[in-house]
């Protein structure tokens, strides 16, 4: 097969934009994920926004926004990177490139938009319908960039058999 679409998926917290995880996939189809350290400018007085997470597992098992910013440079850029479309990884790259006052070097675009023979709905079923296959959980990350990289082959194996 050649080269994989670099597919990205962000987990948020329950805050706006509060990017709590990250993950991205390569060419190969390897995926890299990590958990974000979070910065202190993107806290009010609640820190009861970090979805399952704890501010100390952020802190000791996450990377610095930058750290992050710089291997998704490494990896992918000025590319385009598709997503599942929930709408919320847009507004947290915007916030991990906004703490340094950076432009996001990647565009985002809903991965569906990659295949003209299938709807928006039908591949939102199938990408359910992965899930449970690969016995996998929504939201996070890393299992959301494996879905997506599995249903891409899928459907350009199904088009290659037609």
């Amino acid at each position: 097969m050649d080269d994989f679409p670099g597919f990205i998926a962000i987990e948020t917290g329950d805050q706006d934009g509060l990017p709590l995880a990250i993950a991205w996939s390569l060419p190969d189809g390897r995926v890299k994920h990590t958990l974000i350290q979070p910065d202190a400018d993107w806290f009010d007085e609640d820190m009861n926004v970090l979805g399952g997470y704890s501010l100390e597992e952020l802190e000791s098992f996450g990377v610095s926004p930058l750290d992050v910013i710089r291997e998704l440079e490494n990896d992918h850029f000025s590319a385009t990177l598709y997503t599942s479309d929930n709408g919320e990884e847009e507004a947290a790259l915007a916030r991990l490139f906004d703490t340094y006052g950076l432009d996001p070097f990647v565009e985002l675009a809903p991965a569906e938009s990659l295949y003209d023979h299938v709807s928006a709905g039908e591949w939102q079923r199938q990408r359910s319908e992965m899930f449970s296959e690969l016995g996998l959980e929504p939201l996070r990350p890393e299992h959301e960039t494996q879905v997506m990289l599995s249903l891409h082959q899928r459907l350009t194996e199904d088009l290659t058999a037609e």
